[in-house]
């Protein structure tokens, strides 16, 4: 498809050059290509982008749909693009001179300066310097990894974000920004769950052993499969109790209402699940789940996603251009407006000579800062997903105003580190701080008539509403679309459901739990022989990136035309898109691609081996040829390693299990420090499996000012990590701390012209409040 035909999508016109490879650069560029952007891809002559090569070539097709090829020059279309998206460093100086407007996305493992800047790395080492590995699996078992390469989904996603938001302010400033993206900052924010902000309300107990743990109940065998359960409330445990016949434990063991006595006694507490799940068809125990909403989803596999029934009557699958496999659509629709075709993936250098780019012309006409200043937005939002995709927007800066109820807060609050016996203990809520601060609140009545009209004074100076209720909350308050868009033409309206608008789904309550099973993650994490761990983290932080890069795009549209659009952005589809290899691969060669505990089909030898200390180990990934020369000299050229059969990666495969026997001999005799400290200075991937809440005194992490002080009126000074890219423009990005419950009602209220005396009688009457009813 050519630039001038995609001036109708919501990025049409918007010049994109990517020199990028593997996935997190295509997938920026895909997202952006999705929404209309005319990409070029630049790559090597003559064989073009070594992922071409990648399995079936299938996954590099998915990637590089819709975008053109060249090879050779690029400097006149850099000369002539609004943005340019390569894998580490290049000269943005020079890029400037010549195209002062132009957005440089840089992508690396660590980012572009600090001590690590020039340190080598894989997603797998990624994993366990940010946390992640150290957070999963079994304390008689290694630690283990997620599967399928997403850290470089997430870094791609944030990379696109970050590029559409410094795009918008460049139109605005004529200044282009750096965005430096570093993938452990991007692994950091979102494969571990703030673990140090728990850690740091809770005052830093002491901790030793292993850290790695999996929920308690997860994924549990059924008679023909599994299912994932979840139980992220008490209510929904005593009713997961009750779907397996064991509502006794209520009374007779109530402690294990508690996940910690619960994953003490997992062993009991399972064998009574199991006596329920493995007698019954998944089916079943979907059905018995759904009687007494509990979260419960079965686990699938590239096989059988384009089967589910709710995929179908969605039409979520579609043949690729190619004709060679099926993939998903993209995860968002935008009302009137339909999505762009996707166009086959370029041959290599197919267009070189005939992208004909117009120069940009120079001018300067403000400062460059927070892209988004000026917007506001309307969160009505709760628990993870949704309040990450407000807080993204509010670092960039918008306004953002989240409303909530004294009825009804967001109960990502009551996930909290005090006793509901101490003060304001609702406001100790770790995860909550991480992805609420810089926005204000105010609580709001929304079942009473003066509530709703307050609301819609407030959507009167809005520019977009974000929500991620299930489906049926927003229309039990009048909320709908249509409702909506009849007295705020201007105003764009995104929503968020788990599994969308539509379908057999529609109100089922989606965590990103039953995601990660549904879509294939959890297919992919776990040891060959037991059974599917879920990744846990993603599937949230992923769901609001993707929300955000819609709305973006919306507003893109609404800014053109002058009328507000609806959103829908589903995190299902989003994590079916994350995990499309699975799909993409069994459809084009049958092969169901399968979990393998800590090795990897990108690095052998891959894995991870324990050292000297409590619980301390290594992950190590030799992904090239030349990284297995230099594992050889930095452990002395040992006999056993100058096998000529070794040089090869097919040849470090078949011999997988005699390495890992040698690998661990030799760790097994030194400290983690110093295993890491010798192989990563001989140029050897290598990360520490950090234990999850380390990560704050990460030394670059710390350089990159990952981390920045909350000073908040309940809990105090604590670090919470912001966001994983950084502008050139932008100094922070926390502007305030996360809000208290209804803390800034009078003065939201006072900017729509309510007066104290009015003010003083919603109080009265409960329509607002600064604590939760019955608190």
């Amino acid at each position: 498809m050519t630039a001038s035909s995609s001036a109708e999508f919501a990025l049409g016109g918007v010049r994109v050059l990517d020199l990028s490879t593997e996935i997190a650069g295509p997938y920026c560029t895909k997202l952006l290509a999705d929404a209309g952007a005319d990409v070029v891809k630049v790559e090597p002559a003559p064989g073009g982008d070594s992922m071409r090569g990648w399995r079936s070539g299938a996954l590099f097709e998915f990637l590089n749909t819709t975008k053109r090829s060249v090879t050779g020059d690029w400097s006149s279309l850099a000369a002539a693009a609004d943005v340019l998206v390569v894998d580490g460093a290049i000269p943005v100086d020079v890029l400037h001179d010549a195209n002062p407007a132009l957005v440089v996305v840089t992508l690396s493992p660590f980012g572009l300066d600090g001590p690590w800047a020039d340190r080598v790395a894989t997603e797998f080492t990624l994993q366990a310097w940010c946390g992640s590995t150290g957070s999963r699996g079994l304390p008689d078992q290694p630690p283990l990894a997620a599967g399928g390469r997403i850290g470089e989904w997430l870094a791609g996603s944030f990379a696109a974000v970050a590029a559409l938001a410094a795009v918008r302010d460049a139109r605005r400033s004529g200044r282009g920004a750096h965005v430096d993206v570093a993938m452990l900052d991007s692994m950091a924010v979102t494969m571990v769950s703030y673990p140090s902000v728990h850690a740091a309300m809770a005052g830093w107990p002491a901790e030793s052993g292993p850290t790695r743990v999996v929920e308690i109940p997860s994924v549990e065998p059924t008679a023909d499969g599994y299912v994932v359960v979840t139980t992220n409330s008490a209510q929904q445990y005593n009713d997961f109790l009750v779907q397996i016949g064991r509502a006794d434990v209520l009374e007779n063991a109530p402690e294990l209402a508690q996940r910690q006595p619960r994953w003490i006694r997992r062993d009991e507490f399972e064998a009574m699940v199991h006596e329920y799940t493995t007698k019954r068809s998944t089916e079943q125990v979907l059905a018995d789940a759904a009687l007494l909403r509990v979260p419960c989803a079965p686990v699938h596999n590239g096989a059988t996603l384009p089967k589910v029934d709710h995929f179908v009557e969605r039409g979520v699958y579609m043949p690729s251009p190619s004709g060679r496999f099926v993939q998903p659509r993209i995860p968002y629709t935008i009302s009137g407006h339909e999505p762009r075709p996707f166009a086959p993936a370029p041959s290599a250098g197919e267009h070189t000579g005939t992208v004909a780019w117009d120069p940009r012309p120079a001018r300067a006409t403000a400062i460059p800062g927070r892209p988004l200043v000026g917007l506001r937005v309307i969160d009505c939002t709760a628990w993870w997903a949704g309040p990450a995709a407000t807080h993204v927007l509010g670092c960039l800066g918008a306004d953002v105003i989240k409303v909530e109820s004294v009825t009804r807060p967001d109960l990502m609050r009551y996930t909290a580190l005090r006793p509901p016996t101490a003060e304001k203990w609702w406001e100790w809520g770790g995860l909550f701080h991480g992805v609420n601060s810089g926005k204000r609140a105010i609580t709001l009545d929304l079942r009473t008539e003066e509530g709703i009209e307050l609301f819609h004074q407030l959507l009167d100076t809005a520019d977009a509403l974000l929500d991620n209720y299930t489906p049926r909350v927003m229309e039990q308050f009048g909320l709908t679309w249509d409702v909506v868009h009849e007295r705020h033409p201007r105003l764009v309206m995104t929503r968020m459901p788990a599994f969308g608008l539509d379908g057999p789904w529609r109100d089922r309550t989606g965590f990103a739990q039953q995601m990660e099973g549904i879509s294939g993650m959890a297919w992919l994490t776990g040891y060959p022989d037991g059974l599917p761990v879920l990744v846990r983290g993603a599937c949230d932080p992923l769901a609001a990136l993707h929300a955000v890069l819609a709305t973006l795009a919306a507003l893109e549209i609404r800014d053109r035309t002058g009328e507000g659009v609806f959103v829908e952005s589903t995190m299902i589809e989003t994590a079916l898109n994350v995990a499309a290899e699975q799909v993409i691969e069994y459809s084009v060669s049958g092969e169901v691609l399968q979990r393998s505990g800590a090795r990897g089909p990108t690095a052998a030898p891959q894995g991870v081996y324990r050292c000297t200390g409590d619980d301390r180990w290594v992950a190590i990934a030799i992904a090239t040829d030349e990284q297995w020369v230099a594992l050889r000299s930095a452990l002395g050229d040992p006999e056993w390693a100058r096998d000529a059969s070794l040089t090869t990666a097919d040849g470090r495969r078949a011999a997988h299990d005699a390495i890992d026997a040698e690998l661990g001999a030799w760790c097994a005799t030194r400290n983690a420090d110093d295993a890491v400290k010798l192989l990563w200075s001989a140029g050897v991937p290598v990360g520490d499996v950090v234990r999850p809440r380390e990560i704050l005194n990460n030394p670059q992490l710390r350089h990159r000012k990952l981390f920045e002080m909350e000073d908040h009126p309940v809990t105090g000074q604590v670090e919470l990590p912001m966001m994983p890219f950084r502008f050139d423009t932008v100094d922070a990005w926390m502007t305030r701390p996360s809000p208290t419950l209804g803390q800034h009602n009078d003065e939201v209220l006072a900017e729509l012209g309510v007066d104290a005396d009015a003010r003083a009688a919603l109080r009265e009457a409960g329509l607002i409040g600064d604590r939760p009813a019955g608190a």
